[in-house]
């Protein structure tokens, strides 16, 4: 067989082959995203293209852009994202409880999204016996978010000593911006979490310790107190694979959201190449 003709076979193999590679295949590592709480004040089809605009692929979804609890609503917003391009990698902060049955309708939602991940603030730490059951019965993580040094999982020893003993699929999402806010360096805890973190909202903040937790006000991108650069040194060298959202608590920043994702989006890029 001539010589150019064995080339092309072999890139027609080449492409075949990465055709027939599950989506995420190429795209391991660590990835941007867009927690839609930064997106707020949009409608779902508004989210869709500005995420399409913006050339950011995952999104994190809240509730107030889908309804987890209507079929019909899911079905149809899963096939806009699909013929745009994007993905719906995992909702929340679900507030999960002591309903095994109403825990498992998001578990339900989140096998329709073809998501593996659920992000949640359980209201009760009993919850958690439940919850593990579902996860081993359905094969889908949950990631348990923080907030400030006063909620319920503001302190990462808290949450450890929480998981230490469960299902390895029950783990943490970091908010960067909040565990600054509560006293603790991101790439520190990071680190402690000890492999368990399964999904980042990419937050800053800027802090006055001496007035405590509450005087902390949301920044640009790498312009706050949060350690984000020892952070995405971090996950760099534990080859983590998941996505950093950006995300902001900030309703100024919210209202031009496009300033803030540009200049999350250009922080990660400059971090992580």
């Amino acid at each position: 067989m001539p010589q150019p003709m064995k080339t092309l076979i072999r890139h027609l193999l080449v492409i075949v082959t990465l055709a027939l590679l599950p989506a995420h295949a190429a795209e391991e590592g660590i990835q941007f995203g867009i927690q839609t709480w930064t997106l707020r004040n949009l409608k779902f089809d508004q989210v869709v293209e500005f995420a399409v605009k913006h050339g950011v692929k995952n999104l994190e979804l809240i509730p107030n852009h889908i309804n987890a609890a209507d079929p019909k609503e899911v079905a149809e917003k899963k096939a806009i994202l699909e013929k745009n391009g994007l993905q719906a990698y995992t909702f929340g902060v679900a507030q999960m409880g002591l309903d095994k049955e109403k825990n498992r309708q998001l578990f339900e939602f989140a096998k329709k999204m073809g998501m593996k991940l659920i992000i949640i603030e359980p209201s009760d730490y009993k919850s958690f016996d439940n919850i593990e059951e579902l996860v081993k019965e359905y094969d889908i993580k949950v990631a348990v978010h923080n907030h400030g040094i006063r909620s319920p999982y503001g302190n990462p020893a808290v949450l450890k000593n929480l998981l230490q003993h469960r299902d390895r699929r029950l783990g943490v999402c970091l908010d960067a911006g909040w565990i600054t806010a509560a006293g603790f360096d991101a790439a520190k805890v990071f680190r402690d979490h000890d492999g368990r973190v399964y999904d980042i909202h990419l937050k800053d903040k800027k802090v006055e310790p001496a007035l405590g937790d509450t005087a902390s006000t949301d920044t640009q991108i790498g312009q706050g107190n949060a350690n984000l650069k020892g952070l995405i040194a971090e996950l760099k060298k534990s080859n983590w694979h998941g996505v950093m959202a950006a995300e902001t608590d900030s309703p100024i920043f919210a209202q031009q959201p496009a300033e803030f994702v540009d200049t999350a989006k250009a922080f990660f890029e400059a971090q992580t190449k």
